[in-house]
């Protein structure tokens, strides 16, 4: 049924004389969430919509629909827009044709996910019985079809299983919140290891500590790297932000910007978000943004590279039934050869970043961010002495990754889009309320 309907759309471009693109998705979630030690919600849904690019006398326009019983009206649409849209700069996919096939893996049902759940919360009681415990699990599977006037068929398929663990924990005027994750593609998350993470953090927070505003040797977990710094790779490195002139690195391919142990790249043969092609029909490659310090390379988008006179890197995603743009399947930082044990250990005085509040990126296009610790922990001669609070860290991200004291020798996931190590940096400002 789903095919009928992308040929149908394809086949009233095809009358009307006009190139077009279609892009389908369908995805169904199944999230089942206890709040505060109990079951709160279980409830599937499902959606799915279409995305329309046409080229209609030289210019592009763009339409989409998640009501399927109407694709003349979205074809219509699309050429209405294209009689005001731009001039169009790239042309679609052509003579494409891949099929992907499905996994055999079938994830754990409902009630399993229950039982998890139930035991998660029980086992964090056994440490504190006073947390309120949040758990929750998302089943969910997704298919993407696109086609083009060109000759282009491209069907792929992907399903993913996450679980969050998060307490919260009340002690007078104080509000320790921790939360740990994890999502997979065709197992199961580690149960086991997320709620130990969960329950070391509570450990190593039970003590206050303190620390004067200065600048020190800070660490920062996968969770504060990716968050704090996996974002900023992605914009500055995207090809719009290249051609604009936003980004800081507009004139410095093949300059060095890190550390020569410093390698940032994308594979989209890894994780949860491994693709094929991206969502224009172009194949997809592994690619170093970052080689031994270097700026190596921009990702790019049909759109974004033709305004630049290259070809697509294979990195035009969209969000849903969205335009596509340029986007990272995930970005992946090589480790180091030092144990996180040891970086702490070599550590006299500073702090270990884990959670930060928000994104809390002053001036991304500049590589500069601030990041307000919802989570974080004191060292003093190698030893995590206890949680720090009110408490800011601020730098340069080029500074940041030019005076680098090392990286952990093993990345770990953080959700489905990044895949990175512990860093611990020389020098970054700390600002601490007193």
């Amino acid at each position: 049924m789903k095919n009928q309907i992308v040929e149908q759309v394809i086949d009233l471009a095809k009358k009307k004389g006009i190139e077009a693109e279609v892009f389908y998705v369908a995805s169904q979630d199944t999230p089942i969430e206890f709040g505060n030690n109990r079951l709160k919600s279980l409830e599937t849904k499902a959606a799915e919509g279409i995305a329309l690019r046409v080229i209609a006398e030289g210019k592009l326009g763009f339409a989409s629909s998640t009501d399927l019983t109407r694709l003349e009206d979205l074809v219509d649409g699309a050429i209405a827009t294209a009689e005001i849209g731009d001039p169009v700069e790239f042309d679609f996919a052509q003579n494409v044709n891949s099929v992907e096939s499905k996994s055999n893996y079938q994830p754990p049902t409902t009630e399993a996910l229950v039982g998890v759940g139930e035991d998660l919360i029980s086992k964090v009681h056994q440490y504190n019985p006073d947390i309120l415990v949040d758990v929750s699990f998302h089943s969910g599977t997704s298919q993407a079809k696109l086609a083009t006037t060109t000759n282009v068929y491209t069907e792929q398929h992907s399903q993913s299983l996450s679980a969050v663990i998060s307490g919260n924990l009340v002690r007078g005027e104080d509000f320790l919140q921790a939360y740990t994750y994890e999502v997979t593609r065709d197992r199961q998350p580690d149960y086991q290891a997320i709620l130990q993470k969960l329950i070391t953090k509570y450990q190593q927070a039970e003590e206050a500590a303190k620390i004067t505003s200065g600048t020190y040797p800070v660490l920062f977990t996968p969770s504060a790297v990716s968050s704090t710094l996996g974002s900023m790779f992605g914009t500055i490195f995207s090809g719009q932000s290249i051609v604009q002139k936003a980004s800081p690195l507009t004139d410095k391919l093949g300059e060095k910007i890190a550390d020569e142990r410093v390698f940032v790249f994308e594979d989209p043969s890894i994780g949860v978000s491994a693709c094929e092609f991206d969502d224009e029909g172009v194949p997809t490659s592994k690619k170093y943004l970052v080689e031994q310090g270097l700026v190596k390379q921009f990702y790019w988008d049909r759109r974004w590279a033709a305004r630049h006179g290259i070809n697509s890197s294979g990195n035009g995603f969209r969000g849903g039934i969205s335009r596509p743009s340029p986007s990272l399947s995930n970005v992946c930082i090589a480790p180091g050869k030092t144990s996180v044990e040891e970086l702490i250990e070599g550590i006299s005085e500073g702090i270990i970043v884990d959670q930060v509040l928000g994104a809390g990126q002053s001036n991304v296009l500049a590589g500069e961010f601030s990041v307000n610790i919802d989570l974080g922990y004191k060292v003093e001669q190698g030893k995590i002495v206890g949680r720090v609070k009110d408490t800011m860290v601020a730098g340069n991200i080029f500074e940041a990754f030019s005076n680098l004291v090392d990286l952990s020798d093993r990345p770990e996931w953080v959700g489905s889009s990044a895949y990175v190590p512990h860093i611990l940096f020389a020098g970054l400002g700390v600002a601490a309320r007193q």
